[in-house]
């Protein structure tokens, strides 16, 4: 279980804080979604479930465990917005292999699997994949490290709507297995597979029921 408590973010060069008391619960195998408009703070939150910034005040916790950066980075794999840019191995064995060069070739074999990738050439080129296959790369990438919860910024940006309902699909296969926490400024078909949602504005984040939020985006335009 992921638990938020009082967590702020406010930079001395801000004049107010960046995220404000927030208080979140996500449990296992769960897929939480987090909506909110650019400047919201969402990345921010993830840089610091992630172990990449330090909250000014409040705490993280993981099963009651209140849980340092360094502690942070090794519980959570963090998908960047345009993950691809990131990619820095020329092979796809390579990319998975950075950082961890002695996991063996069964390990590599199961997190490509995992995201429905098995069938390519482990010396294809990251670049030369489709951008849906990219996005399952990065996760892939994330997955070999066997975190507790994976987090996703903006996942579906970029990609159009056939590569955006294969990775929605894939994401709830995954949830079966992993916690996922997701932001984007777009629920679009990620509110049919979310079990908690919330929205972030201002910094001030509030719950709400993902059925309800989804019932509003498909209501009919008015007639005019």
């Amino acid at each position: 279980m992921l638990y938020l408590r009082n967590l702020i973010y406010h930079p001395t060069a801000c004049p107010t804080p960046i995220l404000k008391a927030l208080n979140l619960e996500l449990a296992p195998q769960r897929l939480g979604l987090i909506i909110g408009p650019s400047g919201s703070g969402k990345s921010t939150l993830l840089e610091i479930l992630s172990g990449l910034a330090d909250p000014t005040s409040g705490a993280v916790c993981w099963r009651e465990q209140e849980l340092i950066a360094e502690q942070l980075q090794q519980l959570a794999g963090l998908v960047f917005q345009f993950p691809e840019r990131h990619f820095c191995g020329g092979t796809i064995l390579e990319e998975l292999r950075l950082g961890h060069p002695e996991l063996g070739s069964e390990r590599v074999k199961q997190a490509l699997s995992e995201v429905g990738l098995e069938h390519l050439s482990l010396s294809a080129a990251p670049h030369a994949l489709s951008g849906g296959q990219q996005r399952r790369l990065a996760l892939a990438v994330q997955l070999i490290r066997q975190p507790n919860l994976l987090l996703l910024d903006e996942p579906t940006a970029g990609l159009d709507w056939s590569m955006r309902r294969q990775l929605v699909n894939l994401l709830a296969k995954l949830k079966q297995d992993w916690t996922l926490l997701v932001v984007t400024h777009d629920a679009g078909d990620l509110l049919a597979i979310a079990d908690c949602c919330w929205t972030l504005n201002h910094g001030e984040l509030k719950s709400i029921d993902p059925r309800t939020l989804e019932a509003k985006v498909k209501e009919p335009l008015p007639a005019v």
